[in-house]
């Protein structure tokens, strides 16, 4: 006899947010990082959304660049790369960007997010954060000199700080 409510729980799932374990807290850390008021009052990153969306995704990158250093991390980095995904729908869809053209926005910031990534990790490699964050962080217009060194500190300093936190404690949803 088959269940006559199992149709009734494959669309409850079909339509249920994953699990994504702890990888909300460990986002909602990077947010709140990159939208610390002083990267846009003496790093003078632009107030605005793509400028927001460009320090979230440096801090991001930065937090990616240290789960990957770590093979077992890697699910965890898929979980908070998948938090990022729907942030960045949600963030579209209420500045009213409509269903047909939001995933192909979305796949845009992917790819930015990804650029962003492999700049980031090279330029950190050969000494060059200054120059990538000019090119990623403030789209080619460089700042004040004081305030790209700010910037470029504070990601140094967090990239730091992330090299001495344990997998562990990132997976808990802590941020350096």
């Amino acid at each position: 006899m088959q269940d006559p409510n199992r149709h009734m729980r494959l669309l409850q799932r079909l339509f249920q947010a994953p699990d994504r374990g702890t990888a909300p807290r460990l986002y909602a850390a990077i947010v709140a990082r990159g939208r610390e008021p002083h990267w846009y009052e003496a790093g003078a990153v632009p107030d605005t959304i793509d400028g927001r969306f460009d320090m979230i995704a440096a801090v991001m990158s930065l937090v990616l660049l240290r789960l990957e250093q770590d093979d077992a991390a890697i699910p965890f980095s898929t979980q908070l790369t998948e938090v990022f995904i729907d942030d960045m729908d949600g963030q579209l869809r209420q500045i009213g960007i409509g269903d047909i053209v939001v995933g192909k926005h979305v796949g845009k910031m992917m790819g930015m997010l990804g650029g962003r990534l492999g700049a980031y990790r090279a330029a950190l490699a050969d000494g060059t954060l200054g120059e990538a964050l000019v090119r990623n962080l403030y789209r080619g217009e460089a700042p004040a000199p004081e305030a790209l060194a700010h910037v470029e500190a504070g990601l140094r300093t967090l990239r730091d700080q992330l090299a001495e936190t344990p997998i562990d404690t990132l997976r808990e949803g802590v941020l350096a």
